[in-house]
């Protein structure tokens, strides 16, 4: 599958704007992060385990 098949998400926090996000489409064995700014330039793929530690310690943030 290429990322202009994927389905993308923005973070709830991001807003409405949309041009100053990252994006992220999960795929079952990889993460694919993207910057919204320039979509055509590749992601950065990353394993989903990878991805989980790098986004555990926001899961304990309060806002």
């Amino acid at each position: 599958m290429n990322t202009a098949e994927m389905v993308w998400f923005k973070s709830s926090y991001s807003g409405g704007g949309g041009d100053n996000c990252v994006e992220v489409a999960m795929c079952p064995e990889v993460v694919h992060i993207r910057d919204s700014k320039d979509t055509r330039r590749p992601a950065l793929t990353v394993s989903r385990r990878a991805w989980s530690a790098f986004t555990a310690p926001a899961s304990d943030v309060r806002v």
